[in-house]
Order: C-alpha cells, then sequence, then structure tokens
C-alpha cells in the first residue's frame, strides 16, 4: 500500500503534482497525502475534514484534488402536502406526502419553513404544477455581418430537423425542443433548449449542442467563437432566465382560510399582502432586483445541498415571484391566496450529485432516487416539492413580518 507520508513529501518537493496523486495511489489514500500536505503548509488539523462516510473513489467524477468533505447539517421538514401532477408507475410522484430533506446552516430557517407547511396542510395542502420545462445551453457565432447573420438564422429556422437529429445522436435520454435565434451585430446565438427528463441535463445540452454546432458550421457562413455565450444563461442572474425560463418553471399555491391565519401565523390577509406588496413588489422593483420574493433561494438552496443538485443554480432559482392576494366570502371572512412561481428551477434525479450516498438517501426520503417512468416524472416531482418548501418559507416570514415577530422568532430560538 502506498504510503500518504511518502505522497505529501513527493508533492512538496515538485516531484509529484497535487493532482496527480491518483495515479499513484487509491483514492482515499491520495486524499489522505493531500490533507498531510495541507496540514503541514497550513499549520491546520484536517480532522473533521477527513472524516468522511463514503469511498473518495466514489466521489471522482464530482471533485478533483479531494482532500475529505464538507458536512452541512441536515434536517426534515413537513410532512410536505402536494397536490402534483407528476406521477410515475412505481408511485414516485409529487402528489401526496413527503418529508423535504433541507441542508444549512442558518438556524431558524427549517423551524420558519415547517411552521408555513404545516398551515399549509391544515388548509388542505398546496397544489404545484411544471408548467415549462427545458434546458438550454447558447453558443455564440461570428458572421461578417447582418447578411450572413440572416442567412444563418434563416437556415437554421429551415432545418431544425438536422440540427435535432445531430443534437439527439449523443444521448440517449435527451429531446431537442428548440432552438431561438438571436442577432448582435455581427454576432449569432443561437438558445437551443432541450427536454433533459430526470437529469438536471447541463452536460447533456452542452454536449448535443457541440454536435450540431458542427453542421451550422459546415452550412452557413457563421463560425463558432463559444459554445456558451450567456445567453443561456448558466450560473448568473439573467432576465431572459425570468422570462423564457430555464429548467423546470414551476407554480406552487394555497388559498389559507382566514380564521387559520389568525390562530396559526397571528396576522391576517390583509396584513400578508400589504407585506408582500411593499416588500417583495415595490421593494424588489425599487432595487432591480430579478427575484420578487422574500427568500426563495433560502429552501431551494437547503434542497439542493440536501439533494445533489448544483448549488451555484440557486442563481437561476432566485427569479421567484410571490403572489399574496387576500379573498373575501360571502360570510365576510377574508381568505388568503398565496403563490410562488420559480421561473428556473435546475434539478435532477440522476447524475451529478445525486449519487453521492449522502444525498442518493435524501432523494430516497423523498421516494425520488433515480430516474422516474415515464422519464422526467420524477425531477418533475422535485421541482413541485422544491416549490411548495418554497411556498412555505415565504407564507411563514412574510406573516412573521406582518405580525412583528421576526426577531422575536430568532431570540426564541437563540439564533
Amino acid at each position: 500500500m502506498t504510503d500518504p507520508e511518502d505522497l505529501a513529501e513527493r508533492v512538496r518537493d515538485g516531484e509529484l503534482r497535487i493532482h496527480e496523486l491518483e495515479d499513484h495511489a487509491d483514492y482515499d489514500t491520495a486524499a489522505h497525502a493531500r490533507r498531510l500536505l495541507v496540514e503541514r503548509e497550513t499549520g491546520t488539523e484536517l480532522e473533521a475534514i477527513g472524516d468522511y462516510a463514503f469511498p473518495a473513489e466514489q466521489a471522482d467524477p464530482n471533485i478533483e484534488n479531494m482532500i475529505g468533505a464538507a458536512q452541512v447539517p441536515m434536517g426534515v421538514v413537513g410532512p410536505v402536502l402536494v397536490n402534483g401532477e407528476a406521477t410515475d408507475s412505481d408511485g414516485g410522484a409529487a402528489d401526496g406526502e413527503h418529508y423535504l430533506p433541507l441542508a444549512t446552516t442558518e438556524g431558524a430557517l427549517l423551524a420558519s419553513v415547517n411552521r408555513g407547511l404545516g398551515v399549509i396542510r391544515s388548509a388542505g395542502g398546496a397544489d404545484a404544477r411544471v408548467t415549462k420545462n427545458g434546458m438550454t445551453r447558447a453558443p455564440v457565432f461570428r458572421v461578417t455581418g447582418v447578411a450572413e447573420a440572416a442567412e444563418t438564422v434563416e437556415w437554421v429556422e429551415s432545418n431544425f430537423e438536422a440540427l435535432r437529429e445531430a443534437a439527439e445522436s449523443t444521448t440517449s435520454h435527451g429531446e431537442l425542443l428548440d432552438i431561438e435565434p438571436y442577432v448582435v451585430g455581427d454576432s449569432v446565438f443561437l438558445r437551443f433548449a432541450y427536454d433533459t427528463k430526470d437529469a438536471m441535463g447541463m452536460n447533456m445540452a452542452t454536449i448535443a449542442t457541440g454536435e450540431a454546432c458542427e453542421v451550422v458550421e459546415s452550412e452557413t457562413p457563421a463560425s463558432l467563437v463559444a459554445l456558451s455565450g450567456n445567453l443561456c444563461s448558466d450560473k448568473k442572474p439573467a432576465a431572459i432566465n425570468a422570462v423564457e425560463g430555464r429548467g423546470r418553471s414551476v407554480t406552487a399555491d394555497v388559498v389559507v382560510p382566514g380564521d387559520l391565519l389568525e390562530e396559526r401565523l397571528h396576522t391576517t390577509a390583509d396584513a400578508i399582502v400589504e407585506a408582500n406588496t411593499r416588500k417583495n413588489l415595490i421593494g424588489s422593483a425599487k432595487a432591480g432586483s430579478l427575484g420578487f420574493n422574500a427568500h426563495a433561494a433560502n429552501v431551494v438552496g437547503a434542497a439542493f445541498l440536501a439533494t445533489g443538485q448544483d448549488e451555484a443554480q440557486v442563481v437561476e432559482a432566485a427569479n421567484t415571484i410571490t403572489t399574496m392576494d387576500a379573498r373575501e366570502r360571502e360570510d365576510g371572512t377574508t381568505d388568503l391566496y398565496a403563490s410562488v412561481s420559480l421561473a428556473s428551477l435546475e434539478v435532477g434525479t440522476v447524475g451529478g450529485g445525486t449519487k453521492l450516498p449522502t444525498q442518493a438517501e435524501a432523494l430516497e426520503i423523498l421516494g425520488l432516487r433515480g430516474g422516474g417512468d415515464p422519464a422526467g416524472s420524477n425531477a418533475d416531482a422535485l421541482a413541485e416539492i422544491i416549490a411548495t418548501g418554497a411556498l412555505a418559507g415565504e407564507l411563514s416570514l412574510l406573516a412573521a413580518l406582518a405580525s412583528r415577530h421576526l426577531a422575536s422568532a430568532h431570540e426564541d430560538l437563540g439564533r
């Protein structure tokens, strides 16, 4: 067995590079050697980082230069009662009750979300639907001017089937749905959109688009400059994602009776509506925000960490609009209509970090590990459940603000 001490010394002496250790030892030994190196170079003891519960080899597709693992506390909220549309033949579905795993270091977050979910459950559950699906990749091409740009766009629009055949030749699951062209001077952007089924699908979309780009270059005057031209737009705040969507666009809503609001949240529909309007709508507009919500990214980020999603895509998931409306009944009581619409929620139940043991177990809690039948149903269900969790978080926080209980709640929980 290779000695990690020896490997660490060879890196320090310049004989090996830090990324080459797996070529000379098994994955766990390589990780141990890196920890020894970092400990000696920084004077830091890495006992906790080195105490991980899975074979390092299992994380090879997800990390380079591994030294250990970051452990984030994980809890559950729920049961989340969702009246969803996503179902599969094996029973994996959003419809019904689910415990939602959330990983975070923010105290009081799960308590708040759980409070909102309790109210939603007492109100009969939330309705949730995926309204649009399409993972995008937008390459940018160079042309000599607008004439060649128009020629390129015309060819692309007339030859969608040829481009679809090329793109889909790289995957047994993905389907090309649309290609939207954009021209800016001598630049042509083609925004490809794919149904990636139960995968988040960013890599799938990139590889498929690369194949299609070769066809575009061979048949038009356009020359590819970059496979991603930022019109996708991945991991950046972008209005195009807020408007056109990316990944899954999903909405969840609920009507909460007025007496339930007063009993459980100690406020009224009118007070929550005013808080939402002045904070989430007017305040967000004045700030120039793309997200018009209280803290949807909190729930999305915690769910992403727990279930193995790409955490950087919380940026797109923050493209959420929260709406609240007071609805009067004939008996004079006022109920609250509450909704969240997440324009660009990028989730999957296969691939990426979903295969790691902790994250796979979290998906098992939801009953959504792996591919669904029909394909895509598990990822749809995950999107609907996360959206309902975000709705609960919005409802609870706005109620706390409307009743002026936010600070006292954190004080009571010692956060």
